[in-house]
């Protein structure tokens, strides 16, 4: 997310913030329910409304600090759902009102939810990932943050090699 910061214009200091930052952005997870959080299947309406509710758990969480490195994994852990076109969560913000750091994350969450494994869905490969980020470029992500992070796409592709299980690197970085 380094690389993908400083193609947006960001300072060094500011991409070592959202780098470390970023972990926490699912930290209200831990007030979600086990049979929600670790469900297989599909979540009901009413299981996916409180599943929502981990933004504003996390944030909580994170209020009240004097770190800036807090600051920054409270505005990520509230607004990482949210999307461009305003249909996101816990505040329906849309485009340049979300903060920068949720706008970046969340594409970057959303990358890797669909290149892992997880217990209700097997790991898209890379080409599929990047197509349904391009079919959500100006509905759920930010243009030019998907633009920015399409140029890195060697660097990605690198990193994944480099840190991906081995039975999923031949699938998923093709």
């Amino acid at each position: 997310s380094e690389l993908l910061a400083r193609q947006i214009g960001l300072n060094k200091n500011e991409c070592e913030l959202i780098l470390n930052a970023s972990p926490l952005h699912d930290i209200g997870k831990i007030g979600i329910p086990d049979h929600i959080l670790l469900k297989p299947g599909k979540l009901t309406e009413a299981e996916f409304e409180i599943m929502k509710t981990h933004t504003v758990i996390g944030a909580n969480m994170l209020d009240h600090s004097k770190s800036e490195l807090m600051d920054v994994a409270k505005q990520i852990a509230m607004n990482h759902h949210e999307k461009w076109d305003g249909s996101g969560y816990p505040n329906g913000m849309s485009g340049d009102n979300i903060p920068l750091y949720g706008r970046i994350v969340a594409l970057c969450d959303v990358f890797d939810a669909l290149t892992s494994v997880r217990c209700y869905k097997k790991a898209w490969s890379l080409d599929e990932a990047l197509a349904e980020i391009n079919k959500l470029s100006g509905k759920h992500f930010d243009p030019d943050i998907v633009q920015c992070f399409m140029k890195i796409l060697p660097s990605i592709r690198s990193v994944m090699k480099k840190y991906m299980d081995e039975p999923l690197k031949e699938a998923a970085i093709q």
